[in-house]
């Protein structure tokens, strides 16, 4: 900004400089030729000397520096022997008024205001006390001008203002977003962890409970299950909070500091399959399509489908078996998760939770769905034509993956 107000008053000099000189054409009677006296030579070195000091503190003390430049447009009537400010040498000050304005805060905006009203107002009062005529109509016109230039900095100061207070606001609401899309994930995390060991642990405590007086070996072993899983339930619950504990930290860092070790995938289903079925229900994996890596958000979220969808059956289902299929395609992952169900003396399988989380009584579905819908892919749930219940999810891969 300061090399604006050097420029302004280089041109605005040379354009009052023009006045002391008869240019060709002009009417004899006029000025002969230059007309400065000595007088005028140093008012003018001194104002240019003042501008040049004052653009060059601008922009690290702006108000010593307006200060300077209005001192530069007073050394330049002066030296053209002028009953007032002249516009073209007072621009320079206009710009610094409009730049303080704009850039600074208000109360120095207020001061830089109040300096240019002192000067356009002390000038004239003091040609009146020594008995010198002024020029009202040219100081009213500059005057109008410092007026333009202070209101168009401080509304461009309040447009910054305004913008910055909305960006503010944004960060707020994206933060506030960001706070409840990791408390759903954490939910779901936790819905998915605890219960499907819930359901194994019901089960076997079940089943312990029926065989504890005729066959307390197997009871014994039941237990064992049970505990084994709470165990490993408890230890992933740990890992969570001091994942959570630690999360101001990189996310590498953190997962290697507190052993979080690798997230769950579509690699742990055999494992899935082996503790569900020695809990009773038995699981089968049907694999197609090329299997290889996978991306960690793709992985996670259909393993945590299939542990979803395979609790349900072991808590609420009649089955007694659980058919697993997926499909590694190009672009596409595929699972579905089929039970048969099982016909009682009445008729048609009983209702179970799966049907009711479809109408909105249970979590298990919606975070399914929530998790397939994050993920950009395609989702579906209900009882088969022939009995049983189907869960299915395509999601897909995307470009570049492995």
């Amino acid at each position: 900004m300061g090399v604006w107000t050097a420029l302004a008053w280089v041109v605005g000099a040379a354009y009052s400089l023009t006045f002391l000189v008869r240019l060709p054409g002009e009417a004899s009677g006029g000025y002969t030729g230059w007309q400065l006296h000595l007088h005028s030579m140093v008012n003018l070195s001194a104002g240019t000397v003042s501008v040049l000091l004052g653009s060059a503190l601008l922009r690290r003390r702006p108000p010593a520096a307006l200060g300077l430049l209005l001192l530069g447009s007073v050394f330049a009537a002066l030296a053209l022997s002028s009953t007032e400010i002249q516009f073209p040498t007072f621009l320079p000050a206009d710009i610094a008024l409009w730049s303080i304005a704009a850039g600074r805060p208000r109360r120095e905006s207020t001061v830089a205001a109040a300096m240019t009203t002192a000067v356009l107002v002390g000038l004239p009062a003091v040609r009146l006390w020594l008995g010198f005529v002024i020029g009202t109509s040219t100081l009213l016109a500059v005057a109008l001008t410092a007026v333009v230039a202070w209101l168009l900095g401080n509304l461009s100061r309040q447009a910054h203002e305004h913008q910055a207070a909305e960006r503010a606001l944004e960060r707020a609401h994206a933060a506030e977003s960001a706070v409840a899309a990791e408390r759903l994930r954490i939910a779901r995390e936790l819905h998915d962890m605890v219960a499907h060991t819930l359901g194994i642990v019901a089960l076997q405590a079940g089943a312990a409970r029926r065989v504890l007086t005729t066959q307390p070996e197997a009871a014994r072993d039941a237990l064992g299950e049970v505990e084994a899983a709470g165990r490993e339930t408890l230890s992933g619950l740990r890992r969570m909070l001091v994942a959570l504990r630690a999360a101001d930290g990189p996310p590498d860092a953190t997962r290697s500091e507190t052993g979080l070790g690798p997230l769950p995938g579509l690699a742990d289903l055999d494992r899935l399959a082996r503790n569900t079925t020695a809990a009773g229900v038995r699981v089968e994996v049907h694999w197609s399509g090329h299997r290889r890596p996978l991306p960690a958000e793709v992985d996670l979220a259909a393993y945590r489908i299939v542990e979803e969808s395979v609790t349900n059956v072991v808590r609420h289902a009649d089955a007694r078996s659980c058919l697993i299929l997926v499909d590694c395609g190009e672009r596409e992952l595929a699972v579905e998760i089929q039970d048969p169900g099982e016909l009682d003396a009445a008729g048609p399988p009983r209702a179970r939770e799966g049907t009711g989380e479809r109408e909105g009584v249970g979590y298990g579905l919606l975070g399914m769905r929530e998790r397939v819908d994050l993920l950009g892919g395609h989702f579906t749930a209900g009882p088969r034509p022939s009995g049983g219940f189907r869960v299915a999810a395509r999601l897909p891969i995307p470009t570049g993956a492995p």
